[in-house]
Parts: structure tokens; C-alpha cells; sequence
């Protein structure tokens, strides 16, 4: 069953927590379900207790859809790795949360003052071996009924098309992939993400609706700017954006065609005071769900 959701970065950064701190909690979470809304990702604001959490998105009937959990499977063994999810997972369970989402940050330049051409890169070698510990840690996961999902993201070791190729080459069939169009259009410097959808659409369990504003893109790639600075000069955007330019039609067709029945999340970060958070996620659910009918995806 198709579910519509949205994460609350779009109100509150969570890497950049100056843009919007001047808006309340109770704010965000009571626009975000009467835009219409089925739930909401996690956010910085949100309490970590796994029943207040609950308590909390649920008195605004909003499903806890999952939250970001930050890998260092580089730095540390799967043992250890392990032990430290161990919570993150609880909450999850407490909150019938089917997917976790995963990323490997230990060398990420996401949040750093880097630019991003800078980004890490793995060896072939060492792609096959961090893919075998984040299958082994999907295994864990999966054993407790949680789907580990990973997220190929800008300033990582998962960010080109091709390192997604490497990565999935590296991994499965535990692990499954949290397909982000706006990442993955970033990450291939404008190239279409349908391509990529279709190759691992079997594979893919959770899907982030991001769009990017090319010219933006363009800018931050070609003045050294770092991700973050990306972020607040608006290189993302929601679907339906004249702005952006990833087209979702073609996207939702092939999830339709897959079988796919997960989430689909409009994780889209931008300044709330430069570009209302209500007028766009109006306009990406609207959007999503046009396209998905014409889909036959709903």
C-alpha cells in the first residue's frame, strides 16, 4: 500500500539548525497533516523515548514513517555496529516503523565546510568489503522485521550513479535501497535517475521524491560550494516545482511496474523563510499524487 509522507526538514534542518528555529514544533507537525500527510520522518525536534515519540506524532495522526541512523561501518566492526543500532531499532519496532534508513557518515563531508568535489571515495576493494558488512548488518535487521534501507547521498560514498552500481553490486539481497531521485540526479550531475530506478527498482524498499533546481546545481558544482551551501542557496525542491528539474512521471511508472509498495517521502530541504514549507509540500503532494493515479500507482 502506496503511503505519502514527508520529513521534517523541510521546516527544521536538521545539519543547519538555525534554518528554521524559529518555528515551533507543534507547527510543523500540524501543517504536515492538514497538507494531508499519512506521516512524517524523523527530525531533530522529535523526542528519542520511543512511546513519546509515539504519543506525539499520533496526536496529530501522523505515522512514524523511520529516521536517518548514521553508519560507521568504516571505523568500526559489524559487532559494534550492531550493538549501536540496537536502540534505533526498538524505536523503530515501538513505532511499527518497517524500514530503517541508513547512511555511512564516518567519512562524509555532508555537513562539513568542503566543497563537493571533494567527496570520499572508495576503492573497488573496499566497496566489496563495506557492501559485505552493511549486508551482514542487514541481515541483523532484518531478523527483527526491519528492512534495512540504504541512502545514496551527496558528499558520501554512495553518491555517483556508479558507486550505486559498485554498492549494489557489493550488497543484497538483505539490504535494499532507499532510491532518492534528487541525489541521484545531483549525484550524476543532471543525468536522468530513471535509468538507475529501473536497474534496482526490484531492490528499491523506501523512495525519497527530492527535486533540484539544475542551475543551482550547476553553481554549487562549479564555485566549490559545500553540500550545505547548496542547501541554503535552494538546490533542492519539491516535485511539481517549475524549478526542479527531475521529472517524476516517468519515476512513478516504474515503481508501479515493480510492485513497489512502500512510502514515497517528500524529503526536501530548503529555507522555510525563503520558500514557504506549506506552499511547497502543498504543491510535491499534489503533485505525487496526480502522477501516481495516472501511474495506476494508487
Amino acid at each position: 500500500m502506496i503511503r505519502f509522507g514527508t520529513n521534517p526538514i523541510a521546516w527544521a534542518n536538521d545539519d543547519d539548525q538555525s534554518l528554521g528555529a524559529h518555528i515551533p514544533t507543534d507547527q510543523i507537525l500540524r501543517e504536515a497533516a492538514a497538507i494531508g500527510f499519512d506521516g512524517i520522518e524523523n527530525g531533530h525536534r522529535w523526542p528519542d523515548d520511543p512511546e513519546a515519540l509515539r504519543q506525539l506524532l499520533g496526536g496529530h495522526g501522523l505515522a512514524f514513517i523511520s529516521g536517518w541512523y548514521s553508519l560507521n561501518l568504516l571505523t568500526q566492526p559489524v559487532a559494534a555496529e550492531k550493538a549501536a543500532i540496537q536502540r534505533h531499532l526498538d524505536k523503530l519496532k515501538h513505532n511499527g516503523s518497517a524500514v530503517c534508513i541508513v547512511c555511512e557518515t564516518s567519512n562524509s563531508i555532508q555537513g562539513r565546510d568542503v566543497a563537493l568535489s571533494q567527496s570520499p571515495v572508495l576503492t573497488a576493494a573496499a566497496m566489496r568489503d563495506f557492501g559485505a558488512k552493511v549486508e551482514e548488518l542487514a541481515n541483523f535487521t532484518a531478523a527483527q522485521g526491519i528492512t534495512l534501507v540504504y541512502h545514496h547521498h551527496m558528499g558520501t560514498v554512495v553518491e555517483t550513479p556508479e558507486e550505486i552500481d559498485a554498492f549494489m553490486a557489493a550488497t543484497g539481497p538483505a539490504m535494499k535501497l532507499l532510491f532518492d531521485a534528487g541525489h541521484c540526479y545531483f549525484g550524476g550531475h543532471g543525468a536522468d535517475p530513471a535509468p538507475v530506478l529501473r536497474k534496482y527498482a526490484g531492490r528499491v524498499a523506501h523512495f525519497h521524491a527530492k527535486n533540484v533546481r539544475p542551475e543551482v546545481m550547476a553553481k554549487v558544482r562549479d564555485t566549490g560550494m559545500s553540500f550545505m551551501d547548496g542547501v541554503r542557496a535552494g538546490v533542492f525542491t519539491v516535485p511539481g516545482d517549475p524549478e526542479g528539474g527531475v521529472d517524476f512521471a516517468p519515476l512513478l511508472r516504474i515503481l508501479k511496474d515493480s510492485g513497489y509498495g512502500g512510502w514515497i517521502v517528500i524529503e526536501a530541504e530548503q529555507d522555510p523563510e525563503v520558500r514557504d514549507p506549506v506552499h511547497y509540500q502543498s504543491l510535491g503532494l499534489r503533485t505525487l499524487k496526480t502522477l501516481a493515479a495516472e501511474a495506476g500507482l494508487v
